[in-house]
């Protein structure tokens, strides 16, 4: 694709990521048969070419409106787009710099922007969000039904955590909302791996990876949480303490090993971001496949597979291999390449889509009659579970089960 960009973004560091990623880009339409939006809507402006084509006529000079923030708006970011494409343009990164010139050219209205502000305020805050978490427990008797139906039930008990006393050593992401509303999955991961060998390990102070700021337009305040994360975690890197960085929400570590990227202009920290984005691990690839005993059958499962792992970190098949593994038998899912509809904060902000696109994945799960359903990321996983009495957890928590119980009976 030819590009004329305009003086205000040709010789940025954005403008030549922006002009390299537009002119791969040859129109041939792949894109738009795999996009969930294109496919609810029917629109080619809410596809992945017509906001390519948005966004380069933005970058070149054109004034954008609030209809063209509307269409990236609407995007999920699940970069669906990018496993399709055969010519590899990063969709991804280039709606990162459009949607940032958009946000800053155009004005939203008020209430849209308190909406925004409290979302950035409240869900980075581990202490905040788990507040007013228990708040809406307390009180969803009184509370209207749209906003009932989105408070999670009491979270499962996380159970124990092994103390570290494996010379192999891992730092594990807390995150921003999932020790509040699934402690369960951490502690699961720190069990699995503490049968192979590897002690998990929280680091204090490392709490939101700074993506929940960054996809809603806030992309410096995503970079200061970038940083905070990396202040974390560096002590026991420089120590040589750990070998990796685990992510038991696979949004988080679709993010985190980005950081490179992200931080490259900041020469503070971008010898830092490379490392920990090269020790950035999913949980998938660090859980030994040759390490769980298959004892018996495990019960049916449906796995959804998160953007963020499939498209984001281009991990497919692992998490299904380890389940099938121990025992568990994976039911068909149709169309396992859509989204979901969760996508981080789109489920609030774009509430409508994101019920048609959940209920779409839950027919498709319901299929093969699961009796639970098992994802890799805790905004799928809550987003899902919401709308569907079927059981929605972690793979890595049946799998602490399966592998423990096996064990366990070992002769």
């Amino acid at each position: 694709m030819q590009t004329q960009l305009a003086d205000f973004i040709r010789d940025t560091p954005e403008g030549r990521e922006a002009d390299a990623i537009l002119r791969k880009c040859v129109h041939c339409g792949f894109c738009t048969a795999t996009c969930p939006t294109y496919q609810l809507l029917g629109d080619e402006l809410d596809g992945p070419r017509g906001r390519i084509y948005l966004i380069k006529l933005v970058l070149e000079g054109a004034v954008p409106t609030a209809k063209t923030r509307l269409h990236l708006d609407r995007c999920l970011s699940c970069r669906s787009c990018e496993s399709t494409c055969p010519s590899g343009v990063q969709y991804g990164r280039l709606a990162d710099i459009g949607r940032a010139i958009v946000e800053d050219r155009t004005g939203r209205g008020p209430m849209e922007r308190l909406q925004r502000t409290a979302l950035a305020f409240v869900l980075p805050k581990t202490g905040l969000f788990s507040f007013l978490l228990l708040l809406g427990r307390l009180t969803q008797w009184f509370l209207p039904e749209s906003l009932k139906k989105n408070i999670p039930e009491k979270n499962e008990p996380a159970g124990a955590w092994p103390a570290p006393r494996h010379q192999r050593r891992m730092l594990v992401l807390a995150g921003c909302v999932q020790p509040a509303l699934a402690p369960a999955i951490n502690a699961a991961a720190a069990r699995v791996l503490d049968r192979n060998g590897i002690s998990l390990i929280e680091a204090p102070g490392a709490g939101c990876c700074g993506a929940l700021r960054f996809h809603l337009n806030q992309q410096e305040a995503g970079a200061d949480d970038m940083r905070a994360l990396i202040d974390a975690w560096w002590p026991s890197i420089e120590r040589g303490e750990v070998e990796a960085i685990v992510m038991t929400a696979s949004g988080c570590g679709s993010f985190v090993k980005e950081f490179a990227h992200h931080l490259r202009a900041d020469p503070g920290y971008r010898g830092k971001a490379e490392r920990i984005s090269a020790m950035t691990k999913d949980l998938s690839e660090v859980v030994p496949e040759n390490a769980i005993r298959k004892k018996t059958s495990s019960g049916r499962v449906a796995f959804q597979s998160p953007c963020s792992l499939q498209h984001g970190q281009q991990l497919r098949g692992k998490v299904e291999t380890l389940l099938q593994t121990a025992g568990f038998e994976l039911t068909p899912v149709a169309d396992g390449h859509l989204c979901c509809g969760s996508a981080g904060s789109y489920s609030i902000l774009q509430p409508e889509l994101s019920g048609k696109l959940r209920e779409r994945k839950l027919c498709a799960l319901a299929a093969g009659d699961p009796g639970v359903i098992a994802s890799a990321n805790i905004g799928c996983l809550v987003h899902l579970q919401a709308a569907t009495r079927t059981p929605v957890r972690h793979w890595i928590q049946l799998l602490d089960e399966a592998t423990g119980w096996a064990q366990n009976s070992a002769p």
